[in-house]
């Protein structure tokens, strides 16, 4: 297993267009239902940064990446982050239902 969470400040004035496109990519990634993946994006108090939690259960092999929406998504995300992301690996000490 393999566990990441990715932090990235957007742009104030590209917020709205992040959450529009996650909701149609999350929306792909519900109907296509990969296996082994478990993948959230949630939004700080501040408004503008984003944490993203990636679980992969086979590896580092991210199957996400066969999905058009999802590629789409990671393209925009260039002209909408303020600054480079930082991505830390994780250790799950203890999940409920999470991972």
């Amino acid at each position: 297993m393999t566990t990441t969470m990715i932090r990235a400040e957007i742009k104030p004035e590209s917020v709205a267009d992040v959450e529009s496109a996650a909701a149609k990519m999350f929306a792909a990634i519900d109907e296509a239902q990969p296996a082994g993946v478990r993948y959230a994006s949630c939004k700080l108090p501040d408004g503008v940064t984003f944490v993203i939690l990636l679980d992969l259960e086979n590896g580092p092999d991210n199957p996400l990446a066969a999905l058009p929406e999802f590629r789409e998504f990671q393209e925009n995300l260039r002209g909408w982050i303020a600054g480079p992301p930082s991505a830390d690996p994780l250790t799950v000490v203890g999940s409920y239902r999470l991972f």
